[in-house]
């Protein structure tokens, strides 16, 4: 049996990005039950990609009941729905097997990941005082996208004056503004920015000097995707929710590695049940921002666990 539901988890603070803000999760669950077993996972519709909560649970309810991970690489295109269906046939197969996910994909077992704490966009002095505070951090993901860049991040290089930063634009920037902030950006020790310019119009990125690494995330969906980003692009932000799986994200990160792109393992603003196969794919990964639930008010039930610079694996009675 294949059930798909729609449930939504409030946030503490409203999370902004240059198209907008969020109060809350809105995500789609998976739940695979066969032979006295139950598999599940977690989808994120993102309206970005023209995904929609409804059509994505329709779009899973349509499936056949016996589906097999193969078989819904092909009948269900990249994404949210995709990824919820996805990692819940590989939850199944770990419960039914009593062999966790990690060794059924043939990885090793994994270890804590690294992770960038994402600072929302703000006004620059809220983002100095919300820098001071996640100072401690290893790395901080900075959100930018506007005309006050510049200020902002000054703002939050004073606020946490040695932790490691990355930026990330939203496609919020043109050719010129990534010409003319690089160099300032790596003065201030920026590591790599992420889509600076709309997908459909970054062709400028191969043009134009970049410095600054610039890491595809609205541009990179799954493998497929990957080989037309040479040139452009020296990362790529691997999300479950645009490869449409574990499956896929596994693929499209051993084809990142073959082109000599660095990896990202990034993720929406989703639960603990999200978290646990994309910790999977972040190990080795040169960045990983996998922080979508820690500013959650309310989270899955074993959720995953923080410490100041590392995600945790998840625990077997969560997922794998």
């Amino acid at each position: 049996m294949i059930t798909a539901l729609a449930e939504t988890f409030p946030l503490r603070n409203p999370f902004t990005i240059s198209r907008g803000s969020k109060t809350e999760a809105r995500v789609v669950t998976c739940s695979i039950t066969r032979n006295g077993h139950r598999g599940w996972g977690e989808g994120l519709p993102y309206p970005r990609y023209g995904e929609t909560v409804e059509d994505s649970i329709a779009a899973i309810l349509a499936l056949p009941e016996a589906i097999s991970r193969p078989a819904l690489q092909q009948a269900l295109p990249p994404g949210a729905a995709r990824n919820a269906v996805d990692c819940a046939l590989w939850d199944l197969e770990a419960k039914a097997s009593g062999t966790p996910v990690w060794k059924l994909a043939g990885l090793a077992q994994p270890k804590p990941v690294e992770i960038a704490f994402t600072l929302s966009l703000d006004t620059p002095e809220a983002m100095r005082a919300a820098a001071a505070r996640q100072a401690h951090r290893a790395v901080l993901k900075v959100k930018l996208g506007t005309p006050a860049d510049m200020a902002r991040i000054e703002a939050v290089r004073q606020g946490a004056p040695r932790v490691r930063l990355i930026v990330d634009a939203n496609e919020g920037w043109t050719p010129e503004i990534y010409t003319e902030l690089a160099p300032y950006l790596i003065r201030l020790g920026v590591e790599m920015v992420e889509q600076p310019l709309p997908q459909g119009a970054d062709d400028m990125l191969a043009e134009i000097a970049r410095p600054l690494p610039v890491c595809a995330d609205e541009s990179a969906h799954d493998a497929a995707s990957l080989p037309g980003l040479l040139g452009r692009y020296d990362v790529v932000n691997l999300k479950l929710d645009k490869t449409g799986g574990l499956t896929e994200a596994l693929r499209a990160k051993g084809e990142a590695r073959r082109l000599g792109l660095k990896v990202m393992v990034g993720c929406m603003i989703s639960t603990s049940l999200s978290m646990a196969p994309a910790i999977l794919v972040a190990q080795g990964a040169d960045w990983s921002d996998l922080d979508g639930p820690a500013d959650m008010a309310q989270d899955r039930a074993n959720p995953v666990t923080y410490d100041d610079r590392h995600i945790h694996p998840a625990l077997p009675q969560l997922w794998g």
